[in-house]
């Protein structure tokens, strides 16, 4: 049966995240009770490559930026409630 991606949660993709080779996400699906081909967990799991933050996205996840913080005259977009 094809993945009904309503049904996901949170717990499944961090699961499914955590898989190295494609054999492994069609068991984990298996298992989930869903079915999916080679080619589509190849694919999911190129497309989790692809999804890693670069170094100034990282850096406004851990320091709390705020896109209604940038201003002309603070550009960075660091709010002091956040620093």
């Amino acid at each position: 049966m094809p993945i009904d991606k309503t049904k996901l949660t949170k717990e499944m993709l961090m699961q499914a995240a955590q898989c190295e080779t494609a054999e492994e996400l069609i068991a984990l699906a298996k298992k989930a009770g869903c079915e999916i081909t080679k080619a589509e967990a190849e694919a999911y799991l190129a497309e989790l490559e692809n999804c890693e933050l670069d170094a100034a996205d990282l850096d406004k996840v851990a320091g709390g930026d705020n896109p209604s913080c940038y201003t002309k005259d603070n550009p960075t977009g660091k709010c002091s409630l956040w620093s």
